[in-house]
């Protein structure tokens, strides 16, 4: 136990209460006990390289979607760590594991595990387990013993689409002092913005680089009249009326205050009169609460019910199944972003537009600013507030021409600013290839790589 180790048990104390509140699964994972990962063995290849990705969450774990395949094509070995349920299952569905006895030269397996919690016992256990040849934390989640424990093992660490809120940076800001050190440790942060290059360089990064945001490779455009296979049986799971207009609302949230209507209920009141609503809520201890804000049992459909459980003629719908979002998008006149229209910063508007829907947002999306600022720009997504929300979705409803034209502006939008996910994969490549030989003797003893690290390639920021 070291010093942090201390730290971190009163802050652990205070928070009891939020997180006991929540079902959480796989502790002895979450305290570091892993199952070792072997490395494959083929007579004739070497092991290929193993990096170590930590996503966080089901938003993470999307960004990936294009970034993982690549790098198994290059020969690499993706290890992806999360630490949400929720997030575990998304990277299970997403990258269909590969065990490591199939796993053929030239084209690696893919392996996905819980990541595990700073505690230092934790994260050596975690990386006796792992051992990979680098490590790369997506968006930001730089937890100090981590970040440490894999220096003292010569093991590079990078972020990887780097974003610092402003809200986020403020909070670092006034423990600069203790995690200036992690940051400056970092081998590189490639970031999505100057904002947030100029926030990592403040708080100690060393080798920041520009490289656009890879959630605009993380799409998989649908072309218009095309159908993604399940959707159809989706639609008829849960009783949808395809002859009727659908909206489709994504990762939405409670309200600002616990006296303020949830999304869910301010949607349900704004949607004009024979409208069909299906809502898809970020976290699943909301979904009781989500039915009752859609009219409840006898009038919302839950997609994990039966069909003996369905109402009549339904016209509310939860989803409360993991990995069926974009397939719901996908049978929507219109989607609304979540968490737009509350104190939670936005969600991911991308995928809903990539899809040709068009789109709606609140003014709420801090997170995605810069995302949500090219869509403004390009008119390819329409902003709305609480008041003005029924009038817009009526009026968009109305005017089909006016949601192809969204449609169209949406995807040349898209394609003009997808390429940041091959520059990571180039980065990463070239990171495994100057890792340092480790002086941890768990680490590595069945691989070796040079000892000199060249700079890696990099967008420039100009």
């Amino acid at each position: 136990m070291n010093l942090l180790d201390l730290l971190y048990l009163p802050a652990a104390a205070l928070t009891a209460p939020w997180w006991a509140r929540k079902a959480r699964g796989g502790w002895r994972e979450r305290f570091g006990h892993t199952p070792a990962i072997p490395r494959p063995h083929h007579p004739r290849a070497p092991a290929p390289p193993r990096l170590l990705i930590h996503a966080v969450s089901v938003g993470e774990v999307n960004t990936l979607r294009a970034l993982v395949p690549m790098l198994r094509d290059a020969g690499i070995e993706v290890i992806v760590a999360s630490t949400t349920d929720t997030g575990l299952a998304r990277a299970r569905a997403l990258f269909a594991e590969t065990p490591l006895a199939e796993a053929l030269p030239g084209k690696p397996g893919v392996t996905v595990v819980r990541y595990a919690l700073d505690l230092s016992s934790s994260v050596s256990r975690f990386l006796d387990a792992i051992r990979p040849d680098a490590a790369a934390l997506i968006e930001l989640e730089i937890w100090p013993n981590f970040v440490r424990e894999c220096a003292r093992r010569n093991i590079p660490v990078a972020v990887i689409n780097g974003r610092l809120s402003e809200r986020s940076f403020k909070g670092y800001q006034r423990f600069r002092r203790f995690l200036a050190p992690s940051f400056a440790r970092l081998a590189f942060a490639a970031v999505q913005d100057s904002a947030y290059a100029e926030r990592f360089r403040t708080m100690g990064a060393a080798d920041v680089r520009i490289t656009g945001s890879m959630k605009w490779d993380a799409v998989l455009p649908l072309a218009p009249g095309e159908v993604l296979p399940g959707a159809d049986q989706l639609a008829a799971d849960l009783g949808i009326d395809r002859s009727r207009p659908l909206i489709v609302a994504g990762s939405t949230g409670p309200g600002p205050t616990p006296q303020a209507p949830s999304e869910e209920a301010l949607l349900h009141a704004a949607c004009p009169p024979g409208t069909q609503l299906l809502c898809a809520p970020r976290k699943p201890e909301r979904f009781d609460e989500t039915v009752a804000s859609l009219g409840g049992e006898a009038r919302c459909v839950r997609r994990s019910a039966s069909r003996q459980q369905r109402s009549a003629a339904p016209d509310r719908f939860l989803l409360d199944s993991i990995g069926e979002l974009r397939l719901a998008y996908s049978l929507a006149d219109i989607a609304v972003v979540g968490r737009t229209f509350t104190n939670l910063r936005g969600s991911d508007p991308i995928e809903p537009i990539a899809l040709g829907i068009a789109t709606v947002t609140g003014p709420d999306f801090a997170n995605f600013a810069a995302i949500a600022a090219v869509f403004l720009e390009a008119n390819a997504i329409v902003p709305a507030t609480a008041d003005s929300l029924p009038q817009t979705l009526a009026a968009l409803l109305a005017d089909p021409v006016r949601r192809a034209q969204l449609a169209v502006a949406g995807r040349r939008c898209i394609a003009e600013q997808q390429g940041a996910t091959a520059t990571h994969a180039t980065m990463l490549r070239h990171l495994l290839r100057t890792a340092p030989p480790t002086s941890a003797p768990s680490h590595r003893s069945d691989a070796s790589a040079p000892t000199s690290r060249a700079p890696a390639h990099h967008r420039s920021e100009t």
